[in-house]
């Protein structure tokens, strides 16, 4: 029976080592992080660099360093928002991200959905506003503020500022009928930070921030956040999600 049972770990070693490069290549995602050519707009502050680093003078600031693959806004840590050229409706996601101490960033579905990214590592009572969670909704008069506190991750899987962390996103745009009227609510379907689960099924009733008030749209592009503090983004792929309703 050892014998048995050995060869049947063996096989079944040999099997998800077969499979791991199967899965490593899947099909169907788009690259936007090789460079600046797949968004629109001005990307003017962003550099196209190899690596990151929190610089040893400053904590609170990135250096680049010579290279490829890695989207990165500025030794300043400040450039205007990167916005696809490609619009999407409902979308897999896959983006890794880097912040210095203290730094504040996101990810925006459709331009108007944001999960929140932001050095909150060991914060005890979460909100929207911490990592991995669904911005809350805010006016920016008299000065900005939040009216809501968003929707919190359910665990705080924040790594500490200076290492590289994940964002894994599924997320459902909301539906419209014929005669452009809303019949369901935007999801996040899965939200999945540093390979922790942190939103499941989460309805998002209005856009987040101060955009709740923008009108709701039936596609819409990418946006990563580049003027709220210094960021690094590597490894942004996107893939339409497949067999979808159009209907709740």
């Amino acid at each position: 029976m050892s014998h048995l049972f050995c060869r049947r770990c063996l096989a079944a070693l040999f099997l998800l080592l077969t499979l791991a490069p199967a899965r490593a290549e899947e099909k169907g995602w788009t690259d936007l992080s090789s460079g600046l050519e797949k968004w629109k707009g001005a990307t003017s502050g962003w550099q196209v660099v190899g690596a990151v680093e929190v610089n040893p003078n400053n904590p609170r600031r990135l250096l680049g360093r010579s290279g490829k693959g890695v989207l990165f806004n500025g030794p300043g840590g400040s450039a205007h928002d990167l916005v696809s050229k490609q619009t999407f409706r409902d979308l897999e996601v896959h983006a890794e991200f880097f912040i210095p101490r203290g730094s504040n960033s996101g990810i925006k579905l459709m331009g108007l959905y944001e999960i929140q990214i932001l050095d909150s590592h060991g914060r005890k009572k979460l909100t929207g506003d911490d990592c991995g969670g669904i911005y809350p909704r805010a006016e920016q008069s008299p000065s900005y503020h939040h009216i809501d506190e968003g929707t919190a991750p359910r665990v705080n899987a924040a790594r500490p500022a200076g290492e590289w962390q994940t964002l894994d996103i599924l997320f459902r745009a909301p539906r419209f009928d014929a005669h452009g009227k809303k019949v369901a609510n935007a999801r996040f379907v899965k939200v999945h930070l540093n390979g922790t689960l942190v939103h499941q099924d989460a309805e998002v009733k209005t856009p987040t921030g101060h955009a709740w008030h923008n009108k709701e749209i039936p596609v819409g592009p990418l946006l990563l956040q580049g003027d709220h503090g210094p960021v690094a983004f590597r490894n942004v792929r996107v893939r339409p999600l497949a067999d979808t309703k159009d209907t709740p």
